[in-house]
């Protein structure tokens, strides 16, 4: 029973509605299809997009902030010669703790890492590999790369004297947790590591290349004594990241170049994907925009007699409008309510019915290992009763 305190426009509307029932039930079921087509490109591309930005920026920083590079400017009254681009050497950062105690300052700034990095030469015995050198503070640089979820074996502790190493160098030296590797840097300097951790960046390149030590360790052997080669930021907003670099650049004068600059590819890849979703999302609304305005039409055709019968009873064109577009707010909240809801339920039964498939591969996989304690209680009881046996052996019984 109809509300009696309801709008006349909507108390027409929900009649034209029941009388109707099969044709509302068609009419809300091509509405739930179109929006959750809708909701399904959009959680998928918007999934796609996330985890390939969260791939790239899980091993980089989102602001890289550098020294600025040497430049060779001609002589007077040399116009014309060739003047030839200097050599690029290692230098650090001016006054970088001031610089890093502004910038932490900002509001957009979630992190701020000193590195140290330069090339090196790792060497055992007669192999030798070309390694890159990087210098961290352990506490902030891993907020910016989680080495811990990265690390296949070993710890992330870095001391003086110790190291981590990527999958690939380790295969090639053929070492492991515990080694010890020579280090010589380009300026003569050297020191013994010993390799607390090995890693995998997903990327062999970076397994084969990448090392980390500790902050002062690799000042030492790169010859920046207290300096450091550059800063790693984070920031809120990883779109934002080149506005925030340019900020930054016109507070401290030192280049910032963020993973936008220097990543223009897949940015332009993203902003692509980006548009093709709002397109997709925007064409499939409007496809269901019109077959809802098909079907009023239809309907308003059916009811020309009761149309006619309303405005002899003295009811206006204006309200005889708002009946059909109630209506058909009634049919697109309808379907748009039950397309939502499909589809919320469909992901969540696949995303429960994924993990669950990859929680039985993974108990496939690794076998099944006894726990500390009774691993142990079973070796001595193994070691028990071999004690027992041999001493219910008397020596009279053996025979010569």
């Amino acid at each position: 029973m109809l509300n009696r305190w309801m709008p006349f426009e909507w108390i027409v509307a929900i009649r034209f509605l029941r009388e109707g029932r099969l044709q509302t039930l068609f009419i809300i079921t091509g509405v739930a299809i179109g929006v959750g087509v809708i909701v399904f490109m959009s959680a998928l591309l918007a999934g796609l997009q996330s985890n390939f930005i969260r791939r790239v920026l899980s091993a980089q920083a989102h602001i890289q902030m550098l020294p600025p590079q040497e430049v060779a400017r001609p002589m007077r009254g040399s116009d014309g010669a060739i003047v030839q681009a200097p050599l690029q050497r290692l230098k650090g950062i001016n006054q970088w703790q001031a610089v890093a105690a502004q910038i932490r300052g900002m509001n957009d700034v979630l992190v701020v890492s000193p590195l140290a990095s330069g090339s090196a030469l790792a060497v055992r015995g007669n192999a030798s590999r070309a390694i890159s050198l990087v210098g961290i503070e352990p506490l902030q640089y891993f907020r910016i790369v989680d080495i811990n979820e990265k690390l296949v074996r070993g710890s992330t502790r870095l001391n003086g004297t110790d190291m981590l190493i990527g999958t690939e160098l380790a295969s090639d030296l053929g070492v492991d947790v515990g080694d010890k590797l020579r280090v010589n840097s380009a300026n003569g300097a050297s020191s013994i590591l010993t390799i607390t951790g090995v890693f995998d960046l997903g990327n062999k390149g970076a397994n084969l290349r990448n090392t980390f030590v500790a902050l002062h360790t690799a000042q030492s052997l790169l010859g920046l004594p207290g300096g450091v080669s550059s800063l790693e930021v984070t920031v809120q907003d990883v779109y934002a990241a080149e506005d925030i670099a340019q900020r930054i650049m016109q507070q401290t004068g030192v280049q910032a170049d963020s993973w936008i600059k220097t990543s223009a590819q897949f940015f332009a890849a993203v902003s692509a994907q980006t548009t093709a979703n709002t397109a997709i999302r925007f064409f499939v609304g409007l496809s269901v925009a019109f077959g809802i305005a098909s079907v009023l039409v239809v309907v308003v055709v059916q009811k020309s007699r009761e149309i006619g019968i309303l405005r002899a009873m003295g009811i206006s064109q204006g309200q005889i409008l708002r009946v059909f577009l109630t209506q058909g707010g009634l049919l697109g909240f309808g379907g748009a309510v039950a397309g939502s809801v499909g589809v919320g339920v469909a992901l969540r039964r696949a995303a429960l019915r994924a993990e669950a498939e990859a929680l039985r591969l993974r108990e496939a996989i690794e076998p099944p290992r006894l726990p500390a304690a009774e691993t142990l209680h079973h070796h001595h009881r193994q070691h028990g009763d071999g004690l027992h046996k041999a001493e219910a052996v008397r020596p009279d019984e053996f025979e010569v």
